[in-house]
């Protein structure tokens, strides 16, 4: 009993520093939480300008953090695909039986015109590496209680020299993100507006992206379904199979 209570004395005289998770752990976790072995999603952009909205439907699917494979299933976007590899992300038009491989400024260009670009397709790998990371404090986001968090590039191979972002305590789900120049302009903004569960994952239903380099634009981007941890096939994510 002495023991349990030396014991006990012990842990109360430990700094709270002690208990707290790190920043990397937590970016860590979080693109974890994003990443699945294998999955199949159906999805749906909705790409506002000064011009209107139009909407566009997709197929995806994805393993790991490096292959992943977008069909437009929509009328005018039908057969379009785009598929990153581990390292390139090509383009395929079925009208012209067009192969594009995305590089240099190409991939600052918004997918289909949307807020997202080619280029944030390649981010993300492994984040608690990349960057400086620190824990700047905490705020409510959709009545999740959430970390906040600020990044900095250790090397010029991300998108964002520096970001913010806002993760979920309980799931670990990147709930807001500001993504910044070195100098601290602001360039794109991320902001979950509804979660949700689907085949028993707690996900991002609806994400709201703005290009701040864009005029009066922004694109949501709806999860319609999602299949984790599926059988898919090599030949899904391969050059010889893009055009069919």
């Amino acid at each position: 009993m002495k023991n349990k209570l030396i014991i006990f004395a012990l842990i109360l005289l430990l700094p709270a520093s002690a208990f707290a998770i790190s920043g990397e752990e937590i970016v860590r976790k979080a693109d974890d939480k994003a990443t699945y072995d294998s999955a199949e999603m159906a999805g749906e952009m909705r790409i506002t300008d000064r011009f209107g909205t139009k909407t566009s439907t997709f197929n995806s699917w994805s393993r790991g953090e490096n292959e992943s494979l977008i069909e437009f299933t929509s009328l005018a976007e039908r057969g379009q695909k785009v598929l990153r590899t581990e390292n390139e992300i090509y383009l395929y038009y079925p009208d012209a039986e067009e192969l594009i491989r995305m590089q240099g400024s190409a991939l600052r260009q918004g997918m289909l015109g949307s807020d997202i670009s080619y280029e944030d397709m390649t981010g993300g790998k492994d984040r608690a590496s990349q960057y400086k990371i620190e824990v700047t404090g905490s705020e409510t986001i959709l009545g999740r209680d959430c970390w906040v968090l600020s990044l900095e590039a250790r090397t010029r191979s991300v998108p964002y020299p520096k970001e913010t972002v806002w993760i979920d305590k309980q799931d670990y789900i990147v709930m807001k993100g500001e993504y910044f120049t070195k100098s601290g302009r602001l360039l794109k903004e991320m902001e979950v507006l509804e979660l949700g569960e689907i085949d028993g994952i707690t996900l991002a239903l609806e994400t709201k992206i703005s290009d701040k380099m864009k005029r009066d634009s922004d694109t949501i981007l709806i999860v319609k379904d999602l299949k984790a941890n599926v059988a898919l096939d090599d030949a899904i994510f391969s050059l010889e199979e893009l055009s069919w």
